[in-house]
């Protein structure tokens, strides 16, 4: 399954998210998640949510961790595009959050040499890994077409300085208009 894991000190098991909808080719391979894996979880770097590649495209499953006032929005993906940056940016904006968005870094060396369907190109993802305030400013890369880790120095009343301007799940939610309703069962 799809899954990513939040890991705390002093806990046995990590925070379960698994995928809610596998993406084109991944249908395959992986089943459906349920909304029972959708909670944001304090840590002590704040709190954290999580949404795994083209989740982050749902607009009701973004209100959910805005919902429960997500700090820090973590967005593993495999998708490389131009594309993906924006949508990482404005994420961090709508939900006056920090977006650390992991995208992965793959060579054709990293693949098995006799695999025949991998495409000979050097570089088969070039990665684009970034950590975004909540203003949308880019703190840290996007990290392209090397391996490393990025690092930025985050300062959490950003985000209340933020949501004086905009918050989607307080003065600008409009609930006497708009509802969420969330199955988080199994």
């Amino acid at each position: 399954m799809c899954t990513a894991l939040t890991f705390q000190p002093r806990c046995d098991l990590p925070v379960i998210h698994r995928k809610l909808m596998p993406t084109a080719m991944e249908r395959l391979i992986w089943g459906f998640g349920d909304g029972s894996t959708m909670s944001v979880v304090s840590t002590i770097a704040g709190k954290v949510g999580c949404a795994i590649c083209w989740e982050n495209y749902m607009p009701a499953y973004r209100m959910h961790p805005y919902n429960q006032q997500v700090e820090l929005w973590c967005a593993p993906t495999v998708d490389d595009r131009e594309m993906w940056g924006v949508t990482m940016r404005h994420i961090a904006y709508e939900g006056r959050c920090f977006v650390l968005g992991a995208c992965q870094y793959l060579t054709r060396k990293d693949c098995p040499q006799d695999y025949e369907h991998i495409p000979d190109d050097n570089i088969l993802i070039k990665g684009g890994s970034v950590i975004i305030s909540p203003t949308g400013k880019i703190l840290a890369g996007p990290l392209l077409n090397e391996e490393g880790i990025i690092v930025a120095e985050i300062d959490l009343n950003e985000i209340i300085k933020g949501k004086y301007d905009l918050d989607v799940t307080g003065h600008y939610a409009r609930g006497d208009v708009f509802s969420l309703q969330v199955d988080t069962s199994k």
